[in-house]
């Protein structure tokens, strides 16, 4: 997976700091800490030796750092009382072309190694693993391979497997033909049949440089920091990766996958020792060489650059003339530097994040364009910090203007610096972001410490978050003006910055489609005859090693009879309130509160439905109870986590005809704050105040803005919405809130001049949803402050407007019948999302298990061979969600071709190929997915939002270990039978001729195609 990371109106310190970390009694039992403690700089360990031992309080850690004695090899071992332990070991890769040599090495190291010589061993352990997580990530200079797990062998396993693929791969030419690039013949079956590009990477980076946004950023990168690794496309640009040959993907992997230029970590409550004597088991054969080159420091510019590029116009834009992208890019200092990238942090968090903040007061309620930039931010991702910050859907008339704004906003803030209040703000989200429990805290701290490390700085330096805040205190203290000299120094004074604007060109997509032709022309007609047998008896290689059934005997495996038999249950109580609950969830939740409110939309007319994204988007950004929207953003940074509201449209777990529509409000504080909190909300329930048009339309532009832009990224999920849409009223009902109607229903507000007939329906909406009626709440709480937190909220419902009248929570609603439909969405994309769906069941059916375990084991061990092995798709699979099974592809090169494999594995699926041991591995694959850990503020959540008890979880956990090969093939012939069963297709995706409307398809084009369902 290739790393482009966005960032919008955010400081990626928050980003960085947001792990959980939990006071719980179990947290609270230090043992694995103790184990680390007795160790001091200098000590031998299994060929390490000990560099320093040192606690970090913040995050309940004690951090070893060692060295390899042989190799020289770095290992961070973090220990804290965790269950869910994690592993990475990161490569500092740079490369120096756009050949994605790190990307494309990425993938296929991990397609066999010498001790496990199979076929994606990586893939196949997904199937044979209890991991929480498994990936491999590809960033702008380093190579990561991490996992999590909760199990003991597992995690051995994983580490045998990983260890393996990174030092020790095949790295065969067919495998790198597979994820790489390849030519061959688009019909294996015909010689003479006409050669294409193939290759699973670079229809990726076709996916992803689809998107104009993923272009920008792109772009912005190479641009401001062109002299070394950065100047190029780590990822790939496709118009570059058909230049890479296998011999330079093994060079590349000799010169940078040796343990000599290796970062290990290791994290939980397993024993460092363990860890240590395993990987040095596997480094022994190893001698210590020079670690590949460091990334230089970028030469300083004399004066400032700009540039223009271009894009495809986006069909989805509410104002065709306002579709040019504007920014000016900073180069900062150098994120080793862990003090100073703190402070840059601080002033990209001031600078632009939250509505009071001078950039967005400025820029985005300028209404020049909808959005802050894509790169909008801070970022330290790079030996040198970023800081960007510009607009997006400018006329290209107002660009200028931007420029102008940002100048004249840094000289502001130079002159006037920066309000108190702001500050402590930060100060406060620090402190809750430190609180917070997120998931899977091993991980993200390994991809948090992976840039500043792999630049030689000291990464448990960067995770003493409390000393670096208190000398952030004192500094501000004594030098009341430390921000403003450091804007002066960073924006105002420094040369280094470009200015990157972006405007589309009606022929881009024609352009980019000749390009890749006319390349694809020279290599053809460079090819001898002799060439071309080749190629094409190389695709029959390919195929018949993609089609070759394994012993998978050497890769390691858990086992069904290892998992427990038992859920973890959730427990929680109900309180009754008068007309309504509050269900209460004690958990250790590290002084944090955290409140849900769903909220029915039970008598809303069906016209305003596809308003409700809309109005959960606002609501909690406008102001309310007589303060204005500027108010309500600085007390909830001051006193929440940020109060937030979406639409819930869930079915029952047992009836097709009872739904549940509604709105989730959720937010979370510090204990101490949860007066302010349920005051918030008491001023958004009470009195609304949509009467500030100039604030509406700014976020209704940036709404509509954000759907359309993230087409590209999402169009799996757009098309499963289409394709399912007519099959029941639940999927119907989630494609006007979800799906590309959505998408174009905003497209039509942001359209409007005049918006006030919109502020009436969001003024309807609001008078039913925002009524205690209709409220039901959930929180959890440490149990020290539960009972005082639940007499708050029942003192909250009572200072509340509405009658005490609870609605149903699922109520009936009139079913439709499935309907068969083809639809073909024409998108300027340069691939396909493709999705098939048909009715199923739901959740406490006695066949819902078995779909379950069919769609995993469909995932696994036919869609992924079919559509990314063969068919060179970034990713497919089968999905089974309550009511509806369907399939997907993603970043796909083909479309009617993948149809035809989502049928054939249904054959696959019934035909009788299938063993006990496909059926235990897709069983695992069920119970990976189900018995992830879930942190202790979101907990009791399956109870409140799908009404799912303990006990209907235990009942359907017994079903999964019971599914048997006969009933799989059971429900594939049952639900999933094209001849007789009703279904829906999608494809979006670029115009295809063999699309015919004569053969039942609807083709239309995207402006088309959701206007039909947004009117439908």
């Amino acid at each position: 997976m290739h790393i482009l990371r966005k960032a919008k109106s955010a400081s990626k310190f928050l980003k960085t700091i947001s792990w959980s970390s939990s006071r719980s009694k179990r947290f609270l039992n230090e043992e694995a800490r103790d184990r680390v403690r007795a160790l001091k700089p200098g000590d031998k360990l299994h060929g390490y030796t000990v560099q320093k031992v040192e606690e970090v309080p913040d995050f309940f850690i004690t951090a070893v750092m060692l060295t390899h004695d042989k190799t020289g090899a770095e290992h961070l071992h973090a220990a804290r009382d965790d269950e869910n332990n994690t592993f990475s070991v990161t490569f500092r890769t740079t490369p120096l072309d756009s050949t994605g040599v790190p990307h494309i090495l990425e993938h296929t190291v991990l397609c066999g190694s010498e001790k496990f010589p199979v076929r994606d061993p990586f893939f196949k352990m997904l199937s044979r693993s209890m991991a929480t997580f498994m990936n491999a990530l590809t960033a702008y200079d380093w190579t990561m391979y991490p996992f999590s797990s909760q199990n003991e062998q597992d995690f051995t396993n994983l580490m045998s497997v990983y260890m393996d693929a990174a030092f020790s791969p095949l790295i065969r030419e067919l495998d790198f033909c597979q994820e790489g690039w390849r030519l061959e013949q688009s019909d294996l079956t015909d010689p003479t049949s006409p050669i294409v590009f193939k290759g699973v990477v670079y229809n990726e980076m076709k996916g992803v440089f689809s998107n104009s946004q993923s272009l920008y950023l792109q772009e912005a990168l190479n641009c401001l920091l062109p002299s070394h690794t950065y100047g190029v496309v780590s990822g790939g640009d496709p118009a570059h990766i058909t230049s890479l040959t296998h011999q330079q993907l093994r060079d590349f992997h000799a010169k940078h996958y040796h343990p000599s230029n290796a970062r290990f970590f290791t994290y939980g409550h397993l024993p460092l020792e363990s860890h240590l004597q395993f990987i040095n088991a596997s480094l022994e054969k190893f001698s210590q060489i020079s670690p590949s080159a460091k990334v230089p420091l970028e030469p300083r510019w004399k004066k400032p650059r700009s540039k223009h590029i271009t894009c495809a116009p986006d069909p989805m834009a509410a104002d065709p003339d306002k579709q040019h992208t504007v920014s000016v890019n900073f180069l900062m200092s150098e994120i080793t530097d862990v003090y100073e990238n703190f402070i840059a942090s601080v002033l990209g968090y001031l600078l632009t994040n939250g509505e009071t903040s001078p950039f967005y007061q400025a820029l985005v309620e300028s209404k020049l364009g909808s959005d802050y930039s894509p790169n909008t931010g801070f970022h330290s991702d790079t030996k040198e910090a970023i800081f960007a910050v510009g607009l997006m859907n400018v006329c290209e008339g107002d660009v200028d203007k931007v420029l102008k704004i940002i100048e004249e906003t840094v000289d502001k803030v130079i002159e006037e610096g920066f309000d108190k209040t702001r500050i402590n703000a930060l100060l406060h989200q620090i402190e809750l972001s430190q609180r917070h429990q997120g998931g899977n805290f091993g991980f993200h701290l390994a991809l948090t410490l992976a840039s500043t490390w792999n630049h030689e700085g000291d990464p448990v330096q960067s995770m003493q978050v409390g000393s670096i805040v208190e000398r952030f205190r004192e500094d501000i203290k004594q030098n009341p003006k430390l921000l403003q000299e450091k804007v002066k120094h960073y924006l105002k004074d420094n040369q280094h910055r470009l200015t990157l604007t972006m405007g589309p060109d009606s022929d881009f997509e024609s352009k980019r489609t000749q390009e890749e032709e006319s390349r694809l022309a020279k290599l053809v007609a460079d090819l001898r005859e002799k060439d071309k047998e080749t190629i094409y008896q190389r695709g029959l290689d390919l195929q018949d090693q993609q089609n070759l059934k394994e012993d998978l005997s050497c890769l390691p495996s858990l086992k069904i009879d290892d998992l427990s038999k038992l859920i973890k249950p959730e427990p929680m109580e109900m309180n009754h309130a008068g007309w309504s609950f509050i269900q209460t969830c004690e958990q250790p939740t590290n002084g944090v509160t955290y409140l849900r409110q769903a909220s029915s939309l039970e008598g809303l007319p069906e016209e305003l439905m596809p308003y409700v994204p809309l109005f959960s988007e606002v609501i909690t950004s406008i102001g309310a109870g007589g303060q204005d929207y500027l108010w309500m953003s600085q007390q909830q940074e001051l006193y929440t986590g940020g109060l937030s509201a979406s639409p819930l449209c869930v079915g029952h777990h047992t009836s097709s005809s009872r739904m549940q529509r509604g709105i989730l409000f959720s937010s979370h504080c510090l204990e101490k704050n949860i007066k302010h909190m349920l005051d918030l909300w008491t001023h958004i329930i009470n009195s609304p105040d949509f009467s500030d048009l100039s604030r509406l339309s700014t976020l209704i532009k940036m709404s509509a803005s954000n759907l359309a832009s993230g087409l590209a990224d999402n169009g799996h999920r757009y098309a499963m919405a289409s394709s399912a849409a007519g099959l029941d009223v639940l999927s119907q009902n989630h494609e006007v809130l979800f799906g590309l109607s959505q998408v174009q229903t905003m497209k039509k507000v942001a359209e409007l001049d005049d918006i006030s007939d919109v502020v009436y329906k969001l003024q309807t909406i609001a008078d039913l949803v925002l009524d205690k009626s209709c409220l039901r709440l959930a929180v959890n709480a440490t149990p020290t402050v539960m009972d005082r937190s639940v007499n708050g909220i029942k003192s909250y419902l009572n200072n509340i407007k509405g009658a005490a009248e609870m609605t149903s929570v699922f109520p009936e609603v009139e079913e439709i019948k499935a309907a068969s439909h083809k639809t073909h969405y024409q998108l300027p994309f340069s691939v396909n999302f493709v999705s098939q769906s048909f009715p199923a069941v739901r959740y406490t059916h006695k066949d819902f298990a078995p779909l379950n375990v069919l769609a995993t084991l469909m995932s696994r061990k036919f869609l992924h061979r079919e559509i990314r092995e063969k068919g060179g798709a970034y990713g497919s699979g089968a999905i089974i969600s309550p009511g509806v099974f369907s399939f997907f592809s993603y970043r796909d090169p083909n479309s009617l071709a993948t149809l035809d494999v989502f049928q054939r594995c249904v054959q696959w699926a019934t035909s009788g190929e299938i063993s006990g041991e496909d059926i235990d591995e897709a069983k695992l694959g069920v119970f990976q997915k189900i018995d992830k850990p879930v942190p202790p503020g979101s907990r009791g959540q399956t109870r409140f939002v799908y009404d799912i008890s303990d006990d209907m979880r235990q009942a359907n956990r017994d079903r999964l270990f019971s599914v048997s090969e006969e009933d799989v093939r059971r429900v594939a012939s049952t639900y999933l039978n094209e001849e007789s069963c009703p279904n829906g297709v999608a494809i979006l995706g670029p115009t295809n001729a063999t699309v015919r409307e004569d053969e039942g398809w609807t083709v239309v084009s995207t402006e088309e195609a959701a206007e039909e369902k947004a009117q439908a």
